[in-house]
Protein backbone atom coordinates (compact mmCIF):
# COMPACT_ATOMS: atom_id res chain seq x y z
CA UNK A 1 0.00 0.00 0.00
CA UNK A 2 1.35 3.43 -0.93
CA UNK A 3 1.74 6.31 1.52
CA UNK A 4 -1.26 8.21 0.18
CA UNK A 5 -3.55 5.22 0.61
CA UNK A 6 -2.23 4.58 4.12
CA UNK A 7 -2.90 8.19 5.17
CA UNK A 8 -6.37 8.12 3.63
CA UNK A 9 -7.23 4.89 5.42
CA UNK A 10 -5.94 6.15 8.79
CA UNK A 11 -7.68 9.51 8.41
CA UNK A 12 -11.07 8.06 7.51
CA UNK A 13 -10.82 5.39 10.22
CA UNK A 14 -10.19 8.17 12.74
CA UNK A 15 -13.21 10.10 11.42
CA UNK A 16 -11.13 13.12 10.38
CA UNK A 17 -11.73 15.36 7.40
CA UNK A 18 -8.78 16.53 5.34
CA UNK A 19 -9.15 19.93 6.98
CA UNK A 20 -9.12 18.44 10.48
CA UNK A 21 -6.04 16.34 9.77
CA UNK A 22 -4.28 19.34 8.24
CA UNK A 23 -4.86 21.36 11.42
CA UNK A 24 -3.46 18.62 13.63
CA UNK A 25 -0.18 18.33 11.70
CA UNK A 26 0.14 22.04 10.80
CA UNK A 27 -0.24 21.85 7.02
CA UNK A 28 -2.90 22.95 4.54
CA UNK A 29 -5.85 20.86 3.38
CA UNK A 30 -4.30 20.96 -0.09
CA UNK A 31 -1.15 19.30 1.28
CA UNK A 32 -3.22 16.43 2.70
CA UNK A 33 -5.02 16.09 -0.61
CA UNK A 34 -1.71 15.89 -2.49
CA UNK A 35 -0.48 13.16 -0.13
CA UNK A 36 -3.61 11.09 -0.62
CA UNK A 37 -3.51 11.56 -4.38
CA UNK A 38 0.09 10.34 -4.43
CA UNK A 39 1.48 13.63 -5.72
CA UNK A 40 3.75 14.24 -2.71
CA UNK A 41 4.90 12.54 0.49
CA UNK A 42 5.02 14.23 3.94
CA UNK A 43 8.43 15.46 5.06
CA UNK A 44 10.26 13.80 7.96
CA UNK A 45 8.90 16.07 10.69
CA UNK A 46 5.34 15.70 9.43
CA UNK A 47 5.74 11.93 9.28
CA UNK A 48 6.72 12.02 12.97
CA UNK A 49 3.56 14.03 13.76
CA UNK A 50 1.41 11.59 11.78
CA UNK A 51 3.08 8.66 13.52
CA UNK A 52 2.22 10.09 16.92
CA UNK A 53 -1.29 11.07 15.92
CA UNK A 54 -2.26 7.66 14.54
CA UNK A 55 0.07 5.59 16.77
CA UNK A 56 1.65 3.80 13.83
CA UNK A 57 5.27 3.60 12.76
CA UNK A 58 6.77 5.78 10.05
CA UNK A 59 7.52 2.51 8.29
CA UNK A 60 3.77 1.84 8.14
CA UNK A 61 3.07 5.35 6.87
CA UNK A 62 5.56 4.79 4.06
CA UNK A 63 3.82 1.59 3.02
CA UNK A 64 6.11 -0.79 5.01
CA UNK A 65 9.06 -0.76 2.58
CA UNK A 66 11.25 -2.67 5.04
CA UNK A 67 10.75 -5.47 7.55
CA UNK A 68 11.24 -4.19 11.07
CA UNK A 69 12.82 -6.43 13.70
CA UNK A 70 13.84 -5.63 17.25
CA UNK A 71 17.55 -4.90 17.31
CA UNK A 72 17.84 -6.45 20.77
CA UNK A 73 15.84 -9.71 20.63
CA UNK A 74 15.18 -10.12 16.90
CA UNK A 75 11.37 -10.16 17.16
CA UNK A 76 9.46 -9.07 14.01
CA UNK A 77 7.85 -5.72 14.81
CA UNK A 78 4.23 -4.80 14.24
CA UNK A 79 3.04 -1.34 15.25
CA UNK A 80 1.48 -2.68 18.48
CA UNK A 81 4.84 -4.14 19.56
CA UNK A 82 7.11 -1.17 18.81
CA UNK A 83 8.73 0.60 21.77
CA UNK A 84 8.14 4.21 22.76
CA UNK A 85 10.39 6.99 23.99
CA UNK A 86 9.61 9.05 27.10
CA UNK A 87 7.84 11.65 24.94
CA UNK A 88 5.54 8.97 23.49
CA UNK A 89 7.18 8.83 20.07
CA UNK A 90 7.92 5.41 18.58
CA UNK A 91 11.39 3.92 18.49
CA UNK A 92 11.22 1.58 15.51
CA UNK A 93 14.45 -0.19 16.42
CA UNK A 94 13.09 -2.10 19.42
CA UNK A 95 10.10 -3.98 20.78
CA UNK A 96 8.38 -2.74 23.93
CA UNK A 97 9.87 -5.60 25.95
CA UNK A 98 13.47 -4.63 25.19
CA UNK A 99 13.23 -0.83 25.36
CA UNK A 100 10.79 1.38 27.24
CA UNK A 101 10.69 5.05 28.23
CA UNK A 102 14.30 5.60 27.26
CA UNK A 103 15.64 2.51 29.06
CA UNK A 104 17.18 -0.63 27.58
CA UNK A 105 15.68 -3.50 29.54
CA UNK A 106 18.49 -6.03 29.06
CA UNK A 107 22.20 -5.72 29.71
CA UNK A 108 22.96 -9.45 29.73
CA UNK A 109 22.43 -11.46 26.55
CA UNK A 110 22.14 -14.75 28.44
CA UNK A 111 19.28 -13.35 30.56
CA UNK A 112 17.46 -12.28 27.40
CA UNK A 113 17.99 -15.69 25.82
CA UNK A 114 16.47 -17.42 28.85
CA UNK A 115 13.36 -15.23 28.63
CA UNK A 116 13.02 -15.71 24.87
CA UNK A 117 13.48 -19.49 25.12
CA UNK A 118 10.53 -19.75 27.52
CA UNK A 119 8.28 -17.83 25.12
CA UNK A 120 9.46 -19.29 21.81
CA UNK A 121 9.71 -23.01 22.61
CA UNK A 122 6.80 -25.13 21.35
CA UNK A 123 6.17 -28.54 19.79
CA UNK A 124 7.56 -27.33 16.46
CA UNK A 125 10.54 -25.48 17.92
CA UNK A 126 12.27 -27.43 20.72
CA UNK A 127 14.30 -25.62 23.38
CA UNK A 128 17.69 -26.65 22.01
CA UNK A 129 16.80 -25.35 18.54
CA UNK A 130 15.50 -22.03 19.87
CA UNK A 131 18.52 -21.53 22.11
CA UNK A 132 20.92 -22.28 19.25
CA UNK A 133 19.07 -19.85 16.96
CA UNK A 134 19.18 -17.04 19.53
CA UNK A 135 22.87 -17.53 20.31
CA UNK A 136 23.65 -17.27 16.60
CA UNK A 137 21.29 -14.35 15.88
CA UNK A 138 21.52 -11.94 18.80
CA UNK A 139 25.22 -11.02 18.49
CA UNK A 140 24.54 -9.69 14.99
CA UNK A 141 21.81 -7.27 16.11
CA UNK A 142 22.62 -3.58 16.41
CA UNK A 143 22.07 -3.28 20.17
CA UNK A 144 24.52 -6.03 21.05
CA UNK A 145 27.08 -4.92 18.45
CA UNK A 146 26.95 -1.38 19.88
CA UNK A 147 26.34 -2.34 23.51
CA UNK A 148 29.24 -0.34 24.95
CA UNK A 149 28.03 2.75 23.10
CA UNK A 150 24.32 2.35 23.86
CA UNK A 151 24.40 1.02 27.43
CA UNK A 152 23.93 3.30 30.45
CA UNK A 153 26.96 2.06 32.33
CA UNK A 154 24.91 -0.27 34.52
CA UNK A 155 22.57 2.35 35.99
CA UNK A 156 19.40 0.50 35.04
CA UNK A 157 20.78 -2.76 36.43
CA UNK A 158 21.46 -0.95 39.72
CA UNK A 159 17.84 0.20 39.75
CA UNK A 160 16.65 -3.39 39.14
CA UNK A 161 18.86 -4.64 41.98
CA UNK A 162 17.42 -2.02 44.36
CA UNK A 163 13.92 -2.95 43.26
CA UNK A 164 14.53 -6.67 43.92
CA UNK A 165 15.76 -5.82 47.42
CA UNK A 166 12.61 -3.78 48.10
CA UNK A 167 10.34 -6.58 46.86
CA UNK A 168 12.12 -9.24 48.90
CA UNK A 169 12.01 -7.00 51.98
CA UNK A 170 8.20 -7.25 51.89
CA UNK A 171 8.59 -10.82 53.23
CA UNK A 172 5.35 -12.05 51.70
CA UNK A 173 4.47 -15.45 53.13
CA UNK A 174 4.85 -18.26 50.62
CA UNK A 175 6.54 -16.13 47.95
CA UNK A 176 10.08 -17.18 46.97
CA UNK A 177 12.88 -14.67 46.79
CA UNK A 178 12.88 -12.67 43.57
CA UNK A 179 16.13 -13.38 41.75
CA UNK A 180 15.37 -11.79 38.35
CA UNK A 181 13.13 -9.06 37.00
CA UNK A 182 12.09 -9.32 33.36
CA UNK A 183 10.36 -6.74 31.19
CA UNK A 184 6.60 -7.30 30.96
CA UNK A 185 4.11 -5.55 28.69
CA UNK A 186 1.20 -4.02 30.58
CA UNK A 187 -1.38 -5.51 28.23
CA UNK A 188 -0.23 -9.02 29.22
CA UNK A 189 -0.26 -8.56 33.00
CA UNK A 190 -2.93 -5.91 33.65
CA UNK A 191 -5.30 -8.17 35.58
CA UNK A 192 -8.64 -7.03 36.99
CA UNK A 193 -9.03 -7.39 40.75
CA UNK A 194 -12.20 -7.49 42.82
CA UNK A 195 -12.14 -5.04 45.75
CA UNK A 196 -13.87 -5.68 49.11
CA UNK A 197 -16.74 -3.37 48.09
CA UNK A 198 -17.45 -5.55 45.04
CA UNK A 199 -16.06 -3.20 42.41
CA UNK A 200 -13.33 -4.28 39.98
CA UNK A 201 -10.17 -2.33 39.20
CA UNK A 202 -7.00 -2.52 37.13
CA UNK A 203 -3.83 -0.85 38.39
CA UNK A 204 -1.58 -0.96 35.32
CA UNK A 205 -1.39 0.69 31.91
CA UNK A 206 -1.83 -1.65 28.94
CA UNK A 207 0.60 0.46 26.90
CA UNK A 208 3.38 0.61 29.50
CA UNK A 209 6.26 -1.80 30.14
CA UNK A 210 7.00 -3.01 33.66
CA UNK A 211 9.56 -5.13 35.49
CA UNK A 212 8.39 -8.33 37.12
CA UNK A 213 8.26 -12.10 37.25
CA UNK A 214 6.05 -15.10 37.96
CA UNK A 215 6.93 -17.26 40.97
CA UNK A 216 5.57 -20.61 42.17
CA UNK A 217 4.18 -20.62 45.70
CA UNK A 218 6.49 -22.24 48.25
CA UNK A 219 3.49 -24.05 49.75
CA UNK A 220 2.70 -25.84 46.50
CA UNK A 221 -0.74 -25.82 44.87
CA UNK A 222 -1.80 -24.33 41.56
CA UNK A 223 -1.63 -20.65 42.38
CA UNK A 224 1.36 -18.51 41.38
CA UNK A 225 2.67 -15.18 42.60
CA UNK A 226 2.91 -12.37 40.08
CA UNK A 227 5.20 -9.40 40.67
CA UNK A 228 5.07 -6.17 38.68
CA UNK A 229 6.87 -2.93 39.44
CA UNK A 230 7.56 0.48 38.00
CA UNK A 231 9.52 3.52 39.04
CA UNK A 232 6.98 4.44 41.72
CA UNK A 233 5.14 1.27 42.80
CA UNK A 234 5.34 -2.46 43.56
CA UNK A 235 2.41 -4.80 42.92
CA UNK A 236 2.19 -8.42 44.08
CA UNK A 237 -0.74 -10.71 43.34
CA UNK A 238 -1.65 -14.37 43.11
CA UNK A 239 -3.57 -16.14 40.35
CA UNK A 240 -4.34 -19.49 38.76
CA UNK A 241 -2.97 -20.66 35.41
CA UNK A 242 -3.38 -18.09 32.65
CA UNK A 243 -4.05 -15.27 35.13
CA UNK A 244 -7.42 -16.68 36.20
CA UNK A 245 -9.02 -15.68 39.52
CA UNK A 246 -6.45 -12.99 40.45
CA UNK A 247 -6.17 -11.69 44.00
CA UNK A 248 -4.23 -8.58 44.96
CA UNK A 249 -1.72 -9.19 47.76
CA UNK A 250 -0.12 -5.75 47.95
CA UNK A 251 0.07 -2.50 45.98
CA UNK A 252 2.75 -0.29 47.48
CA UNK A 253 3.98 3.14 46.46
CA UNK A 254 7.75 3.47 46.43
Amino acid sequence: MKTGSVIYELRTKAGLSQEALAEKVFVTRQAVSRWENGDTVPNTETLKLLSGLFDVSINTLLGSPRELICQCCGMPLEDSLISHEKDGSMNENYCKWCYADGNYMYSNMDDLIEVCVKNMTDENHPEAEVRSYLKATLPGLDYWKRYEELSDGGQFEKFKSLLKDEINALNIEGMPKVEKLNSLAGSYINLEYRLPNGSRVKFLDDNATYLGNQLECEFGGTRCFGVAAGMDFILVCTYEEGGADPELVIYKKR
